[in-house]
């Protein structure tokens, strides 16, 4: 009986998902091309944006991982809120430049501003080749998560694998169809229930299973002192030079995310992104909740160990709420893998659909047929991680452990590319190869943290000495055009506004 509700909620609520992207398309037309699909046509409102980009950060790792965390390490945990304010403050600045430069040159995704920039189309091929190596593992991560949030809450009803695609279809069904207005629509779905869901677990759970928090903060800090510090349980490793190199390294890597910057260039104006980063931090608090949430459950189910530390929430939830309850909260956690699955394989789908099936000659010139590409790479991209989802697991979980570090390898090219003329393609491109193979051999022979700093953060100063290097001492180049000047300027009042809904 359990089973037949919770699985009846979560299924009126995955069809009304696909409704809801559906919906987003209409009045939308087809012939808006690649710019209307992967940018919702520049013209989303504060709100929208909001709920976009408040997705993007609150995954299923939101769910699971970070409850996960806290179960396991505690306090290291806390990372993820103080990478997230500060690249929101990064944001205030680096959004409304990168939106005012990719809306002068038509530009749809990171890889087209990189092409632009220097003048080379086959660098934005590049990037979009590693940016998709680094893209992939998240959308298996989403599936996964989705997989084990549907089938907790389904009181194993439906099976890891049938979870697994439903994921799959749902996301791919709105996302090719609708393209960025539709990931934002559903946003608003996902963030309500979040928001609710989360909200109603942070009084529920220490009430109900401690008498409040005094009573559950009393017996965590007389109990389990180790995980309210740093480096956290169990020796991790991950102490206060970690915790703060890491949370430098993606706070300004999180800006030129590809997944971000689709964000940036869907705004309607420069003035909505920076309301967007001032509002975007008071989100951060719902992570707080899957954080405390996790280290309760030291209490309450003491046993879980390996992979099964990520199911520490949803144990509390399935143990304690009425079977609608556990499908409401299931839905959110599935909603929480849907939005950012559907951002990551539209961003792969524009960059691949510009910047390399983009430079095929029958497709060169033709929004349309760049967005029919474009959409063409999506199926494909999801399916390519659902298959390995299946088969090889593994290979895209070893890739995830260079995905964050690797991007943050693109800062100087991107953002320092943006301030300083006088970066030169070599010096960029040598910095890249120099950060990602520095970053490549310390993650997979285990010597991430170095030090106890954070192995990215090493590699991206290596990578910042060469490209600044190569600029100053090696080749300049030929050609000095004007338009590569790309610190933008905040756009005039007549390009203030881009028409369309809120």
């Amino acid at each position: 009986m359990n089973a037949t509700v919770a699985t009846t909620v979560f299924g009126v609520f995955m069809l009304l998902t696909v409704a809801l992207g559906l919906l987003a398309a209409r009045g939308h037309g087809r012939g808006g091309g690649i710019t209307e699909w992967s940018v919702g046509g520049r013209s989303l409102g504060t709100v929208f944006v909001w709920v976009l980009m408040a997705g993007e950060g609150y995954t299923s790792f939101s769910y699971l991982g970070a409850a996960g965390w806290g179960y396991n390490f505690g306090a290291p945990v806390l990372y993820v809120v103080a990478y997230l304010s500060c690249g929101y403050a990064i944001g205030y600045l680096v959004g409304p430049t990168l939106w005012s430069y990719a809306r002068r040159h038509g530009l749809v995704s990171i890889t087209d501003m990189v092409a632009h920039r220097y003048g080379r189309p086959w660098l934005g091929a590049l990037v979009a080749v590693l940016a998709t190596i680094c893209l992939l593992p998240y959308i298996q991560l989403q599936i996964t998560g989705m997989g084990v949030v549907v089938s907790t809450i389904s009181y194993g009803a439906i099976s890891l694998d049938q979870a697994y695609f439903i994921g799959f279809a749902v996301t791919t069904g709105f996302v090719v169809i609708s393209g960025l207005r539709g990931s934002a629509w559903v946003s608003v779905l996902k963030d309500v229930l979040v928001i609710g869901t989360l909200g109603f677990l942070a009084v529920y759970v220490p009430l109900h299973y401690f008498g409040g928090y005094g009573p559950f903060l009393h017996r965590l800090t007389a109990e389990k002192p180790q995980w309210l510090t740093l480096s956290g349980h169990g020796g991790s490793g991950l102490g206060r030079t970690w915790f703060i190199t890491t949370s430098f390294l993606n706070s300004l890597t999180v800006v030129i995310f590809p997944t971000t910057v689709a964000g940036y260039l869907g705004a309607r104006s420069a003035n909505a992104l920076r309301r967007n980063a001032i509002a975007l931090p008071f989100y951060n608090v719902l992570l707080y909740v899957p954080m405390l949430l996790g280290m309760a459950a030291l209490f309450i189910v003491p046993s879980l160990t390996g992979a099964g530390s990520n199911l520490a929430l949803f144990k509390l939830v399935v143990d304690s709420l009425p079977a609608w309850a556990v499908g409401v909260v299931g839905v959110a956690g599935a909603l929480s893998s849907i939005v950012p699955m559907a951002v990551f394989m539209l961003v792969i789908g524009t960059m691949w659909g510009r910047s390399v099936l983009g430079a095929v000659p029958a497709l060169a010139g033709s929004p349309e047929r760049q967005r029919l590409a474009a959409q063409a790479v999506v199926v494909a991209a999801g399916t390519l991680a659902l298959v390995l989802t299946y088969t090889r697991p593994d290979t895209l979980v070893r890739l995830s452990l260079i995905s964050y570090e690797g991007m943050a390898q693109l800062v100087p090219m991107v953002l320092l590319g943006l301030v300083w003329r006088k970066l030169t393609l070599w010096g960029a491109l040598g910095g890249l190869l120099a950060g990602g193979a520095l970053v490549c051999f310390l993650v997979f022979t285990g010597r991430d943290p170095v030090w106890g700093v954070n192995a990215g953060a090493l590699a991206l100063g290596v990578n910042l000495l060469v490209a600044l290097a190569v600029s100053w001492l090696g080749p300049q180049p030929a050609d000095d055009r004007p338009d590569s000047e790309v610190l933008a300027r905040d756009p005039g009042p007549a390009e203030a506004v881009v028409s369309g809904p809120v």
